[in-house]
């Protein structure tokens, strides 16, 4: 995870010192995970098989198991009614069975259940999107069987976002479930809720008890819960991150990218102008000394350009390679109209010459 270095102050030396430093990775990986990863409404595999794990992809990714060996685990029977012939009778609620208070043994026993896969009876019953048993295993079990993670560490509340089951999620959160334990791709629950773009279980997420999670967590790429929503384009999470406390000049880990550099980046001046209602550091710094305004002469849009300098971008700061803005845009007479050079001054006032 890379150091915040702050506004003004210039990290490590990049090995790449292009102007986009790797947001198309940052993009396309998260497109393919989604391709990927997309789950369908109401898929039906069959039975399940003796002893099988949960572990496999649905839809037309469960063929490519072999491809993507980091692809999050749906069980292959999501969504059949099955499931309780491979687990025990005593994991399902009895009849007029009351959510709280003493249980028969047998039933208590139940909260032990692992899978081979460490899976316990509430991750089965939430993939299997059976919410009655889930909301009765969660009123029986304590916080510490509830944080249980499976061999891929998702806890039951990473299924449960990730699987859009609010009721599910609520209970959790109001159970206290630890909000920041991390899956193997280094994921918070509400990283899932932004990729996903589950606005509902993001609210709930940051409303817990004790507050929302520490919103500066990075994923193993090095993206927070804001730079993801950034790049999904959602105003509406992005809005919800910050009115919760995410740090608007935040530095993604690879190459020290601020939010308002992933909208430049993105050419998308309608995420720049809303992020800018929040007072970011116009000109923050990549690890390669770009800022935004970089970006977008580098990228020859002059619209973008032009929200910065009304934002009071500087156009003669320069980056790691001692290039401004204004250096970028030399030729383009439609760039150097919006970064006219200051020796071209007449009573103070800049003179743009037109070609």
């Amino acid at each position: 995870m890379a150091e915040d270095w702050g506004a003004k102050k210039l990290g490590p030396p990049p090995e790449d010192v292009r102007y986009d430093s790797g947001l198309a990775d940052s993009v396309q990986s998260l497109q393919e995970e989604e391709a990927v990863l997309r789950l369908p409404s109401a898929p039906d595999d069959g039975p399940p098989k003796s002893g099988a794990a949960s572990r496999l992809p649905l839809g037309d990714a469960a063929d490519k198991v072999s491809d993507f060996q980091d692809l999050e685990r749906v069980d292959s029977t999501y969504g059949s009614v099955s499931l309780t012939e491979s687990l025990p009778l005593t994991c399902l609620p009895p009849s007029g069975a009351p959510e709280t208070g003493s249980q028969d043994p047998e039933h208590l026993d139940s909260l032990t259940y692992l899978s081979e896969e460490g899976d316990t009876l509430l991750h089965l019953s939430i993939i299997h999107s059976i919410p009655e048993l889930s909301l009765y295993f969660i009123s029986l079990a304590p916080k510490d069987v509830l944080d249980i993670q499976n061999d891929l560490y998702q806890s039951a509340l990473h299924l449960a976002v990730y699987l859009g089951q609010v009721r599910v999620v609520e209970a959790l959160v109001e159970k206290d479930v630890n909000l920041e334990l991390r899956d193997r791709k280094g994921e918070t629950a509400l990283h899932l809720a932004c990729e996903k773009e589950r606005l509902d279980c993001a609210e709930i997420l940051l409303r817990g008890p004790r507050g929302p999670q520490d919103l500066q967590l990075q994923n193993w790429k090095g993206l927070s819960c804001l730079h993801i929503a950034t790049l999904k384009r959602n105003p509406a999470l992005v809005s919800l991150l910050l009115e919760s406390g995410a740090d608007i000049n935040s530095q993604e880990g690879n190459s020290g990218k601020t939010p308002l550099h992933l909208a430049v980046e993105m050419l998308d001046r309608s995420l720049l102008l809303h992020l800018l209602q929040y007072r970011p550091t116009v000109d923050a710094f990549m690890y390669n000394g770009c800022t935004p305004l970089h970006l977008a002469v580098g990228r020859k849009n002059a619209g973008l350009a032009r929200v910065l300098c009304q934002a009071g971008a500087d156009i003669m700061q320069r980056n790691r390679e001692g290039d401004t803005p204004q250096d970028l845009a030399e030729g383009n007479n439609q760039l150097l109209a919006l970064l006219p050079f200051d020796d071209l001054k007449i009573s103070g006032k800049p003179v743009v010459t037109s070609a």
